[in-house]
């Protein structure tokens, strides 16, 4: 079995397992971008994936993405390039590569790093599309804006507020919406009232910005993204059930 016939069965699967979710909370499945985390698998991986149609990819490390992007758009020659994720967390001396490679950046946890990203992005005459990272879950081991208790803490839920007016003001980065990560758990279920939390913050900064369209919610990966669908994921980040494990060919 090579590659194409691997990911052509799984990407089916997902994106039924996508639909049935989306229609099962009223929803248009076409509302739902599925992103394709091809960390660690190399560029015949998404060239297969790309052959199956599907056009959005994620990495979770700059470097990676340096080394695999060129490969699959030489591979691609002069036709559609894929749309390229950036979806783990970024340090700030690797933003040039962010900017140089990536359509979009999905983890923005930090003013100091946005407005580096900024820069550069203003450098390279573009404008960057960026999600707004928030720990809704209090996961010590996630990164992302501290935000677990937003509900109900008026004063860390004002903090945080400022601190978007901050990034709403850079004019090079493009905000477009909010990104969290879940607690691994053996029962998705209980990952539920995370998605739900990262919805009703979205809510609550449309009524505070209304000049920005917060159009996306990333959230919901292998094991929890027919929840996150369910309560209003616009993006999700799938690697394992297309890919395999990490670093695993078929």
């Amino acid at each position: 079995m090579d590659y194409t016939e691997h990911v052509a069965r799984n990407l089916t699967q997902v994106k039924d397992r996508i639909a049935e979710a989306a229609l099962r909370a009223g929803r248009t499945p076409a509302d739902v971008q599925l992103v394709a985390v091809s960390k660690t698998h190399p560029a015949e991986a998404v060239l297969a994936a790309w052959e199956c149609g599907q056009r959005h990819f994620g990495e979770n490390r700059p470097e990676e993405g340096k080394s695999k992007i060129p490969v699959v758009a030489q591979a691609l020659e002069e036709g559609p390039k894929p749309i390229w994720h950036m979806i783990g967390t970024v340090q700030r001396r690797k933003a040039n590569l962010v900017v140089a490679y990536f359509d979009r950046v999905h983890s923005i946890d930090r003013l100091s790093l946005a407005v580096k990203l900024n820069k550069v992005a203003a450098g390279a005459q573009r404008t960057l599309p960026a999600l707004i990272e928030c720990n809704v879950s209090g996961e010590a081991s996630k990164s992302g804006y501290a935000l677990s208790n937003w509900e109900h803490d008026t004063t860390l839920r004002e903090k945080f507020f400022k601190e978007v007016t901050a990034l709403l003001s850079l004019p090079h980065l493009q905000i477009e919406g909010l990104m969290t990560m879940a607690p691994i758990t053996d029962d998705p279920e209980t990952v539920r009232p995370v998605f739900a939390s990262l919805r009703n913050l979205s809510n609550a900064l449309k009524e505070r910005f209304p000049d920005t369209a917060w159009p996306h919610l990333s959230m919901g990966m292998t094991d929890d993204f027919e929840i996150a669908v369910e309560e209003g994921a616009t993006l999700v980040r799938i690697g394992r059930a297309i890919f395999g494990k990490r670093g695993q060919r078929p």
